[in-house]
């Protein structure tokens, strides 16, 4: 892995962290937090979404809103277990 791919990584897990968690609960998790939840989303969204059959394309924007899907799904998920607990 590259420099440059590595990069790419961690910004497209910080911008879909960010953006999950706008959507989930109103704010961001720091930049490391949302590196995190986009990051597991994104690992979440590459074995969940081929599976029900959605396929979003390829490139940098496809890359963002895949793991963005992820990581709001692992967002709502911790929410429903935080509340049964």
């Amino acid at each position: 892995m590259t420099i440059e791919s590595l990069l790419v990584f961690l910004i497209v897990g910080a911008v879909a962290g960010w953006l999950a968690g706008q959507i989930v609960k109103g704010h961001g998790f720091g930049l490391v937090g949302n590196i995190i939840v986009g990051i597991v989303g994104a690992f979440l969204a590459g074995f969940l979404l081929p599976r029900v059959g959605l396929m979003i394309g390829g490139g940098l924007v496809a890359a963002i809103i895949n793991a963005a899907i992820g990581a709001i799904i692992l967002l709502v998920l911790i929410g429903l277990f935080k509340r049964a607990a």
